[in-house]
């Protein structure tokens, strides 16, 4: 894991969206009903996509090719994140998820759906997702693209972008801004530091927002 993706899981996604806001790129968080499969956990690491389609004219042999083929390629120390193009099945399970978890893949974002969830939220693997369902792949939906630009929402998303996921949502930060965004974030989280002391001993909210412009 490198410095990088460490100093951002010491961040969380409210004081990253309010300096990428400040920055002008308040487009940056995915939807809100994608959400973590265990909300103690937080996701962080540079992108790697992937994007696929419903076809269910492939056989079974060639839908598992295809996404076995997937699993082979995402780079260790990466988050996977998924336009699945679909909502109707479920783009993760049990042994995919501990094949990546195994090949040093830190999580998985997906505008799609999950299953074996319990295995998963035993396996501490983090995942964010948009609903449960036992219907999986095969037979029935292929990958498409591989390490290319996709969208989820109104957010573009390229591989070597970051990611930063909590109990929140999902934040998306363009690969030229994260170390600004990184030392803005740093700097606003310990002026919320001070200013939570200063409220805490008594100071008036208005006061103390007067004197750090921030809360």
């Amino acid at each position: 894991m490198n410095n990088i993706t460490n100093r951002l899981l010491k961040c969380y996604t409210g004081a990253v969206y309010d300096v990428m806001r400040e920055m002008g790129h308040p487009d940056c968080a995915l939807p809100h009903d994608i959400r973590p499969l265990n909300e103690d956990q937080t996701l962080a690491g540079p992108v790697w996509t992937c994007s696929g389609v419903i076809d269910e004219s492939i056989s079974d042999d060639e839908s598992l090719l295809s996404w076995t083929g997937l699993l082979s390629k995402v780079p260790s120390d990466s988050v996977l994140v998924c336009q699945p193009n679909d909502s109707t099945i479920a783009h993760m399970g049990e042994l995919s998820a501990e094949t990546l978890k195994h090949r040093g893949v830190l999580g998985y974002v997906v505008d799609g759906g999950t299953r074996d969830a319990d295995f998963i939220k035993r396996l501490g693997w983090p995942i964010y997702f948009r609903y449960y369902t036992p219907q999986d792949v095969v037979g029935k939906w292929k990958v498409e693209s591989l390490g290319k630009p996709i969208t989820i929402g109104s957010v573009v998303i390229s591989p070597g972008d970051w990611i930063l996921a909590d109990i929140d949502g999902v934040i998306v930060i363009p690969q030229s801004l994260i170390m600004t965004v990184l030392d803005k974030t740093e700097s606003i989280m310990t002026t919320e530091s001070e200013l939570r002391t200063m409220i805490l001993s008594g100071m008036d909210p208005q006061d103390a927002y007067k004197k750090y412009r921030l809360f």
